[in-house]
């Protein structure tokens, strides 16, 4: 079983390495930091993954995927699209499958 820790600072992540995590996600993180947090993620144990989580947009993904990090995550394509709720109820009629 994979282990995912999610964490917003440099202590958790250090935390999570302490606790064996194989993937640590450095959510709402700066950049820079982002990057530190990769460095020791990697420098202590280099086959934890790291992702990161949080603030990401086309405007901010090269400086994010500058810090390093290994996959990243957009939450955006999930919430904040606009929904049509459609529904199709079907019922069976008395003569025949095909009447």
């Amino acid at each position: 079983m994979m282990i995912e820790v999610e964490t917003e600072s440099l202590e958790q992540v250090e935390e999570a390495l302490t606790a064996g995590a194989d993937i640590i996600m450095l959510d709402n993180m700066e950049p820079e930091l982002m990057k530190e947090a990769v460095r020791r993620i990697k420098t202590k144990s280099p086959h934890v993954k790291t992702e990161a989580s949080g603030n990401v947009s086309l405007e901010t993904v090269r400086r994010i995927a500058e810090s390093g990090v290994d996959v990243i995550s957009v939450g955006r394509l999930t919430y904040s699209f606009n929904s049509l709720d459609i529904s199709l109820d079907l019922n069976a009629r008395k003569e025949g499958p095909l009447s």
